[in-house]
């Protein structure tokens, strides 16, 4: 199968890069060099030159180092994860594509609602129809907002992703450079599972529609500690906020996302992701440590 990726050079379009390569199958990248991305036209030109079978977006705008660099670029959030995905969707259709989009899971908040998970089911509540919310969250609900009505499409919903490779966009990364921690319960993507399970949809030929791609399951950030020191791949003291309220008078500009997906739509098509404790024991069991400089910062925890 042939794919295109946009966004191939981000943290998540890298490891979607790879795990095609794995399979032996060509890929090229679209980014912003190669094309407009922003004009249908001139994605669909190059999507037709191309010729793929499939595309897949992961191009999007999180901020570095954390959601609350979006509060302050807000234009450029706004055009990558409300309005790109709406031109895709135009450019696939006009070359007759199946596609994938890359989403995210904190449109959910469980601070808004009664429910103990979410699933696709459920109305998005950390938006800006359902605030108050990070302008991170209220753009990725609106860029599914956008593709309600789109055929042939995948979304695909991610959540503080994770892996065994050391680098500043991990989770385990984070929790163990930042300084103080804010005691939270989340679902969690072992991104190399992710991404598999993505490229699965389409060799599958899993029905189109919205899919939680989180480790079945939810942990807190002290139980992901308690891990990494019984791990052995760090064995630190970690201090934690004491409450929300002082994590936001102190560390953060937004509010945070802290929800939990069910992923039992996911799990029926026959997209597998390991349990959550056992897919972080793995990762911290075959960690692979990078040299980069440690960080004092604060961290929130949001995807």
């Amino acid at each position: 199968m042939h794919f295109v990726v946009i966004g191939g050079s981000g943290f998540i379009g890298r490891e979607i890069v790879n795990e095609i390569h794995r399979r032996g199958q060509r890929v090229p990248v679209v980014v912003r060099q190669s094309c407009y991305l922003y004009d249908h036209g001139s994605l669909s030109r190059n999507l037709s030159l191309i010729s793929p079978d499939a595309v897949i977006n992961s191009a999007g705008y999180v901020g570095r180092p954390n959601v609350d660099a979006c509060e302050s670029n807000k234009s450029e959030c706004l055009a990558a994860n409300a309005v790109l995905p709406g031109v895709i969707a135009s450019a696939c259709r006009m070359n007759a594509l199946p596609w994938g989009h890359v989403s995210s899971g904190c449109i959910y908040s469980s601070a808004n609602s009664n429910s103990s998970s979410f699933s696709e089911l459920d109305t998005p509540n950390f938006t800006f129809r359902n605030g108050p919310c990070s302008f991170y969250s209220g753009t990725k609900a609106l860029g599914e907002e956008v593709l309600r009505d789109c055929q042939d499409c995948y979304i695909w919903r991610i959540r503080i992703p994770f892996s065994n490779r050391d680098c500043q966009k991990n989770y385990l990364t984070k929790l163990m450079n930042y300084d103080r921690l804010l005691e939270a319960t989340n679902s969690l993507s072992n991104l190399d599972e992710f991404v598999s399970a993505t490229v699965d949809c389409f060799q599958k030929q899993v029905p189109f529609g919205t899919y939680n791609l989180t480790n079945p399951g939810a942990i807190s950030t002290s139980e992901v500690v308690d891990l990494i020191r019984q791990s052995g791949v760090m064995d630190r003291e970690f201090k934690f906020f004491r409450s929300e309220q002082e994590f936001m008078s102190l560390a953060a500009k937004t509010p945070r996302s802290n929800c939990v997906l069910d992923t039992s739509k996911a799990s029926d098509a026959g997209l597998v992701m390991s349990p959550i404790r056992e897919s972080l024991k793995k990762a911290l069991q075959t960690w692979v440590t990078q040299d980069h400089q440690s960080s004092s910062l604060q961290f929130p925890v949001a995807a």
